[in-house]
């Protein structure tokens, strides 16, 4: 991973759905079902290119997957389209070692590990 994009720690990024504030999971739907970032907007790493539109280019974006090299790939990719795109660094994992909220897909306490 020689490129530099911007990267940020889990523990630092503001909640989903804050004014402004987009986090997009590109986990697959197993993993996301198992927990993810209440008020995430989740977009598979595969669907990406027939789906980003559904991201409000003026929002803050924050990419997340389970470790960081998917939301990498991904922020690069959404980077090349034209949008500002944060990598969660660390992901999911270092979501829930931060202590973050997760939630599963019938909405009750999820996990990653």
């Amino acid at each position: 991973m020689s490129e530099t994009i911007p990267s940020e720690p889990a523990a630092d990024i503001p909640e989903a759905g804050a004014s402004g504030v987009t986090i997009v999971d590109v986990r697959e739907q197993d993993e996301w079902d198992q927990g993810h970032a209440p008020g995430a907007l989740h977009i598979p790493m595969v669907d990406m290119p027939a789906r980003y539109g559904e991201i409000d280019p003026d929002d803050d974006i924050y990419v997340v997957c389970r470790n960081g090299g998917r939301s990498f790939q991904v922020t690069l990719w959404l980077q090349s389209v034209g949008y500002d795109a944060t990598n969660v660094s660390g992901g999911m994992v270092a979501w829930q070692k931060a202590g973050r909220e997760i939630e599963s897909a019938d909405g009750g306490s999820g996990y990653i590990y």
